[in-house]
């Protein structure tokens, strides 16, 4: 043992550091719901940082870098939707929407704009959280790294969510997107339909697998004869082959 260097008791392992809490920005104009998210994410182990209108997020959101934001989209200032445009110009931070209503073309304009999932108010704040988690399990790691997927011709580019076949672009939904990446990390795998559902839409979607088939066929399509097949595999789920 070098010199001054201290005695560690015998058994005891070396300190490991625990790795940095994830920040969230939570964004509404809505106090008790903004405490509720404070509540819950800071007991599931989140930093959480808050915004009361557009201006204000988007100015936190430069000077603090949160990992995920959690965004409403009635706002003053400046709506959600423009504040999604805004942090997706700027970076590729995930944003979770929230809207009061449940109508289906505020969730598909959401996802439509860089979105990559939303929830309807009233929501369950433990689902909510388990949301959060789901979205940065996708977007850590490959997406984070900024590394490119390549399967023969196709190439997903996942830091600008570019997606190319044969020098083709193609133009996915975030959903297919996701669906199309996760098949690409894991070329000639099978991977069942559970599992697609819990990378992609997270462990507390209550839909059905047929959405993971539905999505399927969309990428099939766009794909086209030039880029490669996902495969069927009876009674299991999906699998990603190069073309010849």
């Amino acid at each position: 043992m070098a010199p001054g260097t201290p005695d560690r008791p015998t058994g005891v392992p070396p300190r490991v550091d625990s790795p940095p809490m994830k920040r969230i920005l939570i964004v509404d104009d809505a106090p008790n719901i903004v405490e509720l998210l404070r509540l819950y994410l800071e007991g599931a182990g989140f930093a959480t940082t808050s915004a009361a209108d557009g201006p204000t997020a988007l100015e936190l959101h430069r000077r603090e870098r949160p990992d995920l934001v959690i965004l409403d989209l009635m706002l003053p200032g400046l709506d959600g939707f423009e504040v999604c445009r805004a942090i997706r110009r700027e970076s590729d931070t995930p944003v979770i929407m929230l809207t009061a209503r449940a109508d289906d073309v505020d969730a598909i304009v959401g996802l439509e704009i860089g979105a990559d999932d939303y929830v309807t108010k009233p929501f369950n704040p433990r689902a909510l959280v388990a949301r959060v988690k789901a979205v940065l399990r996708r977007t850590d790691g490959t997406v984070r790294l900024g590394r490119a997927i390549e399967v023969g011709t196709l190439r997903i580019d996942p830091r600008r969510r570019e997606v190319t076949v044969a020098g083709r672009a193609l133009d996915l939904r975030t959903r297919e997107f996701d669906l199309l990446a996760a098949l690409a990390r894991d070329p000639g795998v099978v991977l069942t339909r559970e599992a697609l559902l819990e990378d992609v839409w997270g462990t507390d979607f209550a839909g059905e697998t047929r959405t993971i088939d539905v999505h399927v066929s969309e990428l099939r399509k766009k794909l086209g004869p030039d880029g490669p097949t996902i495969e069927s595999v009876r009674g299991l789920g999906y699998r990603l082959i190069a073309d010849a």
